[in-house]
């Protein structure tokens, strides 16, 4: 499955019976939250809401709202067909070729690696239609004002793409943007995102200003990867067309030094300036409460471009399960094969709807030695954006992390706590409102794995109550004659 556009992926999603087109008149302020929010939590279908109020433009939200709509906009079926060329990619890295025909094969995969790379192209669907400086209008747009104490109207998913100033690198992040008014938004670049470290080093460096692009919509697996934590030097628009096995169409932006989704719906490009700051929230958050006001940089729009036809993309966030749920999960997925690379000992790994993605983790361990459980917390707690988890609870490889029953009951019976938790401090996500202070505070680890020899315990550790196989399948066999 590969899609050119939004557009196609809208066609695919209809096609399966999974969009829905609605054409009653509904309003961006707050409405189209509360439907988006039933319609997610229910496991419902893309909505494509085709009268806006007060627009000719329709806004596209739920796009990625389940397990099966996540593969799709990557191109799969099953998510674990991903994993799996991942998979093979980092075997590729860590073992060399041995022999002719091995090196033979590497080349030609390598080959079909270099088409995946983004091409330039000279003409683009979204830059159809041009909004000079003069002529620029941030509410042309049908931006959604998402719950009732929001500080504005939202930006909600942007592809936001900076420049390294150090280094040149493209970066592509996701922020949300909240309107100011006609021209300026408020770019939420969090302490520990890239764009914020591209603020800093352009500070540092004494520059005036930040180029930045704000590309909405695209292909799905383009926009997705804005959300993704990949490595500062990683380019996501390489990592889209890797996932695509299709190379993402580029196009020169009209007043910035940058380059473009071709493909995309819309895109306003701009800057900001270093040292203008203003107040910025509240919002709704993914954690469930309002992130509260703090000051954020200005982005200032020279210029939007456009198709002739734009469909404007949205999502909300909120109490979870929202949409982003399903965007992370898949985060968690397709990234597994490089924490095995790190820590090998890892067989599985949960992060629950719950936590927020960065509160809380569930990692089961093939545990060979003493202290391994506590090797693998911090492991984690060293690997990029997972040092802002603040929970980790580590089991056995026989548990299964995706069942907080199971975990539970582990948890509770495999601890002592004056043995068992970990208790840290560090880097704590911008959005987290339960730290004594902003961005850093504690962290936790609970060991819930079965203790062996050499982790201090004077007792012998107790087998799990299992019945003998035999039984079970006799059992299985006159389940019928029991008239149960």
């Amino acid at each position: 499955m590969k899609y050119k556009d939004l557009r196609d992926f809208v066609a695919f999603l209809e096609s399966k019976g999974d969009l829905k087109r609605i054409i009653t008149p509904v309003s961006w302020e707050l409405e189209i939250t509360e439907i988006a929010d039933r319609t997610v939590k229910s496991g419902g279908p893309a909505l494509l809401f085709e009268n806006v109020e007060g627009y000719d433009m329709p806004l596209l939200i739920n796009m990625y709202g389940t397990q099966q709509r996540m593969a799709w906009a990557l191109g799969v079926e099953h998510l674990d067909d991903l994993v799996g060329r991942l998979e093979q990619l980092m075997s590729m890295a860590q073992q060399p070729p041995k022999g002719i025909m091995d090196k033979m094969r590497a080349l030609g995969q390598l080959a079909r690696l270099a088409s995946f790379q983004p091409k330039m192209v000279g003409n683009a669907p979204c830059q159809e239609v041009v909004q000079t400086e003069d002529d620029v209008d941030l509410f042309s747009l049908p931006i959604l004002k998402c719950w009732p104490m929001d500080g504005g109207r939202y930006i909600t998913l942007p592809l936001v793409i900076t420049r390294d100033p150090d280094t040149g690198v493209r970066n592509a992040g996701m922020y949300r943007m909240q309107v100011f008014d006609k021209s300026t938004a408020g770019m939420h670049w969090q302490t520990h995102k890239v764009g914020a470290h591209h603020y800093r080093v352009g500070s540092e460096k004494g520059q005036e200003r930040i180029e930045a692009a704000v590309v909405l919509g695209g292909d799905p697996a383009t926009i997705w990867t804005g959300c993704a934590p990949m490595p500062p030097d990683m380019d996501e628009m390489a990592v889209a067309g890797f996932i695509r096995e299709e190379g993402v169409d580029l196009v020169k932006a009209k007043t910035v030094d940058l380059e473009v989704p071709a493909q995309a719906e819309v895109v306003i490009e701009g800057y900001v300036t270093l040292g203008d700051e203003r107040m910025e929230g509240p919002f709704g958050d993914h954690t469930g409460y309002y992130s509260m006001p703090d000051t954020y940089p200005v982005f200032h729009a020279t210029c939007i471009t456009r198709r002739r036809d734009p469909i404007y993309p949205a999502t909300i966030v909120g109490r979870p399960p929202m949409e982003d749920y399903w965007m992370g999960k898949v985060t968690e997925r397709v990234f597994m094969p490089v924490i095995r690379t790190l820590l090998p000992e890892v067989v599985d790994m949960n992060m629950p709807a719950e936590g927020g993605f960065h509160s809380l983790v569930i990692v089961s361990i093939k545990k060979e030695y003493p202290g391994q459980a506590r090797k693998v917390m911090h492991g984690l707690w060293g690997m990029g954006l997972m040092s802002l988890v603040k929970l980790i609870i580590v089991v056995d490889h026989n548990v299964d992390v995706h069942n907080i029953s199971e975990v539970a009951w582990r948890a509770t019976n495999n601890i002592d706590p004056s043995q068992d938790l970990v208790l840290s401090s560090g880097p704590i996500d911008d959005l987290d409102h339960a730290s004594v202070m902003p961005k850093f505070g504690g962290k936790a680890g609970i060991d819930a794995t079965n203790k062996i020899p050499g982790e201090g315990r004077q007792r012998e550790w107790p087998p799990d109550i299992v019945m003998d196989e035999a039984i079970k399948e006799m059992v299985d066999r006159k389940w019928v004659e029991y008239g149960l």
